[in-house]
């Protein structure tokens, strides 16, 4: 074949292959071809791994199966089911090669052309080179399948492939043992139509995007006089003397006030926890590499970290949330995929995100609160994890407040002595550096962080549908103080967990006019400060509902 369109047409997902040999010089021009794609900034990035040992193939294809079993339970029905399970989705075993398409995420770590509007780009230059040497192994007589029905987690570690290196997958390759009668393979099978043209749509008109979380947000009233005075007069009936129980009264008073309630009741309890990554990282401004971020997301979907020891001690759901951690996670992981992008661009010398960006971040926000909500959750705890986002938070502290970045700054991941004063000329070169619009969107969109904005726009929809908050650190209370910003009602149903050991914690609560329940000088992050915390905060429901009063007891309150 020497037409290009009768190429592209002619390339075929394919699944079943003779067991000719092929032929070196066959590979060696496909990989060429390979490398004659587009490469985003030059980089180089993508790489290549062959495949011959049957030990190998072996166990990637034990590894298919484990997954593909897991994707026929996914089907609509039984009879879905059956269609799928005679489906032949890999040759893994019987292809004479087996070839592995990576890219390197390392070449994010340096500046690189093209990835600034976003860090994928590396990904599709890898994809364009997948088909490159697809069409040239087509051009030669060979040809390729895609196999994407793994564990890449398990994949990667089984081929010992760097934390840096991603696989797009396993490819089979060969000598084709049929044409499939010149059409894509499930398509001969009917498993589905392929449409005959490309859906292609002009857009003529471009629409402005409007933050609506910034602008229009609802205020909340006052809670009803009556109810809190109910409230304290149940709490001061108690068989106790007057204000005994200190915090929790007040605790109990408010709850019960948020719910409109003398008999509160908190039920479903979870916790949701926020992770992405921040281009400021790359300026030595944390103690640990921004990977740790994925390996933190990883140990918390494992069941290791603090975090999910505390919420399973005290029975609180957990959920977890990709909101743009530079790393593509798997799809069937027990985690909820919010992703704005791999990280935000670094605001030392330009924007984190663009405008859009940030509205995003408002909306899956409120998206994320508006189904834990319906899973009958009435108390929600907003946690953290992003290597960075200290550094993030210090600068929006620092706007917010109109104080001194010196006066926010804290060690964060561990930052102390030279680092912990490089960490503070990187956050004040970049806030000299900014000269964009004065208003609150325009600073949020340069200097914000994915999870820290997604944080913002959940804790204002749970005010909107009446949750018991509870706020975290540092990071979290810059969430808190940014959705504050817009309505300063959340506060009535905010409870503040802890006061951490970061030195601009404090300072934003004593703003804030709060008290803090905890003070353990904590600064781990994940919304650990709200599962230590909720233990005391359900002791204030339970004195309230289950404590007996002087009329009930029989005791006399004039003897307390």
């Amino acid at each position: 074949m020497s037409n290009l369109d009768e190429i592209i047409k002619s390339r075929r997902d394919t699944r079943h292959f003779t067991s000719d040999a092929i032929p070196d010089e066959v590979i060696q021009k496909a990989l060429q071809a390979g490398h004659h794609a587009p490469s985003v900034g030059l980089t180089d990035a993508t790489k290549y791994y062959l495949i011959k040992s049957d030990e190998i193939k072996k166990a990637v294809k034990e590894l298919f199966l484990d997954y593909d079993q897991k994707a026929a339970n996914l089907t609509d029905d039984e009879l879905q089911k059956l269609q799928y399970k005679s489906l032949k989705l890999e040759a893994i075993e019987e292809a004479p090669l087996g070839l592995v398409i990576c890219y390197d995420r390392s070449v994010l770590n340096n500046f690189t052309i093209g990835t600034v509007g976003s860090n994928e780009a590396i990904k599709f230059s890898a994809v364009c080179a997948a088909q490159n040497i697809w069409l040239s192994l087509t051009e030669q007589g060979y040809s390729m399948g895609w196999v994407s029905i793994l564990n890449y987690y398990q994949f990667k570690q089984l081929l010992g492939l760097p934390d840096n290196i991603e696989p797009l997958g396993y490819f089979c390759v060969g000598k084709p043992a049929t044409n499939y009668d010149n059409q894509p393979m499930l398509q001969q099978l009917n498993w589905k139509q392929k449409q005959e043209n490309p859906i292609v749509e002009e857009i003529l008109v471009s629409t402005p995007v409007v933050l609506e979380s910034l602008r229009g947000t609802k205020q909340s009233h006052s809670s009803d006089s009556i109810i809190s005075e109910a409230l304290q007069q149940k709490i001061d009936s108690k068989t106790k003397p007057t204000s005994s129980l200190g915090v929790l009264e007040s605790l109990a008073k408010q709850i019960g006030t948020v719910f409109q309630t003398l008999e509160p009741k908190i039920t479903n309890p979870n916790i949701v926890v926020f992770a992405a990554d921040h281009g400021i990282a790359n300026h030595g401004v944390s103690a640990y590499p921004q990977d740790v971020t994925r390996q933190m997301v990883t140990n918390f979907l494992e069941g290791g970290a603090a975090i999910n020891v505390f919420c399973k001690q005290n029975n609180i759901a957990l959920t977890i949330v990709d909101a743009g951690v530079n790393y593509d996670f798997p799809t069937n992981v027990n985690l909820v995929s919010a992703k704005i992008g791999k990280g935000t661009q670094s605001f030392l010398h330009g924007s984190a995100m663009r405008k859009t960006e940030l509205d995003l971040c408002f909306a899956k926000g409120k998206e994320i609160v508006n189904s834990v909500f319906e899973t009958g959750c009435n108390c929600i705890g907003f946690g953290e994890m992003g290597i960075g986002n200290t550094s993030t938070a210090s600068v929006l502290m620092s706007i917010l407040l109109e104080l001194p970045i010196e006066d926010c700054v804290g060690n964060g991941t561990g930052v102390v002595d030279e680092k912990l004063i490089q960490k503070q000329n990187v956050l004040k070169k970049a806030l000299e550096n900014y000269d964009g619009p004065n208003d609150l969107e325009s600073k949020l969109a340069y200097f914000g962080g994915f999870e820290i904005m997604q944080m913002a726009g959940g804790i204002l929809q749970a005010k909107q549908n009446n949750m018991l908050i509870l706020v975290d650190g540092f990071i979290c209370t810059v969430a808190f103080l940014i959705a504050y910003k817009m309505n300063p009602a959340i506060k009535e149903n905010a409870i503040f967990c802890h006061s951490s050991a970061e030195q601009g914690h404090q300072k934003i609560l004593d703003y804030l006019n709060v008290r803090a329940l905890l003070q353990l000088d904590l600064r781990l992050g994940e919304g650990t400060g709200c599962a230590v915390a909720f233990p005391i905060i359900q002791s204030a429901v339970c004195f309230l509902n289950e404590m007996a009063s002087f009329e009930s007891a029989g005791v006399n309150s004039r003897q307390l």
